[in-house]
Order: C-alpha cells, then structure tokens, then sequence
C-alpha cells in the first residue's frame, strides 16, 4: 500500500522523512498536553502521520537501496523518542494521572529495548508479545478520536469509566501490556540463549 507513495518520495532522504515523524510525534505531544476543544483530534492526526512517516522512511530506503545500519539506527532512537513525547503529553494533560503515564513509559520503553536487546546480542530483533508499535499506534489513533466522539456528544461519563477516562485505561492498557510484552521478550531471548 506505500509503494506509490514511497515512489513519489524516493528523491527524499530517508532520514528526512524519520525526521518528519519525530516532528508529527512532537506536535501529538503538544497536542494531547494542550486542552484545547479539538486538540484531541489533532494529536490523533498527528501520530497517524508519525506512523505514516515511519513506515515510509523505510520503505523509500529500500527503493533507493539505501538501506544501512546507521539508518536502522536513526529509525529505532526516532521511534523511542516519538514514544516517549506521545505519551508524555498524554501523561502531562488532564487526561490521565501522571502516574499511570509513567507507567505506561515504563512498559513502552522495557517491551521496545527487549526487542532491540535480543539484536545486540546476535539474534534477530524480536518483535513478538502482546503489545507491539503498530498496535500502540493503532490505539492512539483510535482512542482519542473515541474519547473526542464523546466528548463531542456531551457523554456524561466519556470521564468516568470506573473513575478514570478512555485515555487513561489506555495508557493503563500500554503499561500493562508493555511490561508483559517486555516479560515475554526477555523470556524468548533467555530461550535463544541457551
């Protein structure tokens, strides 16, 4: 599907387009630690680009045959990052308690190094468990325009789901699921290993 795409980028550099969605990243960021009426909207705009760009800047380093190490690098520190300034704006706004975005950190941060460590130590990336990036992408589109839907329709209780908002059970979801993925990683590895 991002063949014709990536055709009509392939004059860029890819780490141009990696660049792009750290910025895309940095304004979901701002977005979901702003509270602006229709600002829930955006930032999930915002991390669909991020997705789009992340997936494309490869795509367009393999029709260009500039694929390297380095660039899996920049790809991989970029994804980090994105994580880390998505999530911190949701964890910094009014969405949910810092302390369940902290968390959330913590699993996304533990289930991406587990699966880089596996790499390091000669195997293959691991990329398996319960909570990879695509589906952490997929929630956070998904769930803030849910989240905005309902505040759009005035839902008395679009914030309070047993206390808490969309937006925080998700982010309880990530932390979670994160650190089970991380378990599971660490598991697959440990077996590799011996």
């Amino acid at each position: 599907m991002l063949s014709p795409a990536a055709k009509r980028l392939s004059k860029i550099n890819p780490h141009h387009l990696s660049i792009a969605s750290l910025a895309f990243a940095m304004f979901a960021g701002l977005f979901f630690a702003l509270e602006f009426e229709h600002f829930l909207m955006l930032g999930a705009i915002m991390v669909a680009l991020n997705g789009l760009f992340d997936a494309l800047d490869g795509k367009v380093a393999r029709l260009m045959a500039k694929e390297s190490k380095k660039g899996d690098f920049v790809d991989h520190v970029i994804d980090r990052y994105s994580d880390v300034f998505i999530l911190g704006g949701i964890a910094l706004g009014s969405y949910c308690p810092v302390f369940v975005g902290l968390f959330a950190i913590i699993g996304v941060m533990l289930s991406s190094y587990m699966g880089t460590q596996a790499q390091a130590l000669g195997l293959r990336r691991e990329y398996r468990g319960i909570l990879g990036r695509a589906d952490r992408l997929a929630l956070l589109i998904i769930v803030p325009l849910a989240q905005y839907g309902l505040w759009l329709a005035n839902a008395d209780w679009a914030n309070d789901i047993f206390g808490y908002s969309l937006l925080t059970w998700m982010m309880v979801y990530f932390g979670i699921a994160g650190n089970i993925t991380a378990l599971q990683r660490a598991r697959m590895i440990w077996k590799s290993l011996l």
